[in-house]
């Protein structure tokens, strides 16, 4: 079970982005997520009229590694480490190690 997944709702504490908030749009391997609004980056792209790209500068989000993101506890505001608990039905949940409240997922 992975601690962070897609749909999760992170923040960012390193790198230039740091401090902004945004949600993971897609996990790249087990080291890398792609974050909507994070790393984003002009890459010059060359036209190809077989695929219907026109070319020029576009921007792309980029994955950063998932150690530089932190689950955010809307209940404190802030970025919060994530752990596993198992419930008394046996199914195993995440819990913040802060509160120690369930993920909402």
């Amino acid at each position: 079970m992975q601690k962070l997944r897609k749909g999760d709702e992170v923040i960012v504490i390193a790198g230039r982005d740091k401090g902004k908030r945004g949600t993971i749009a897609a996990r790249v391997d087990d080291a890398h997520v792609m974050v909507d609004g994070i790393n984003v980056v002009k890459k010059h792209a060359r036209p190809n009229p077989m695929k219907g790209i026109t070319g020029g500068i576009v921007e792309k989000t980029m994955p950063i590694d998932q150690s530089n993101v932190m689950l955010f506890n809307p209940a404190t505001g802030k970025g919060d480490r994530v752990g596993f608990k198992v419930l008394e039905d046996g199914t195993k949940v995440r819990v913040y190690r802060s509160n120690g409240e369930q993920v909402k997922a």
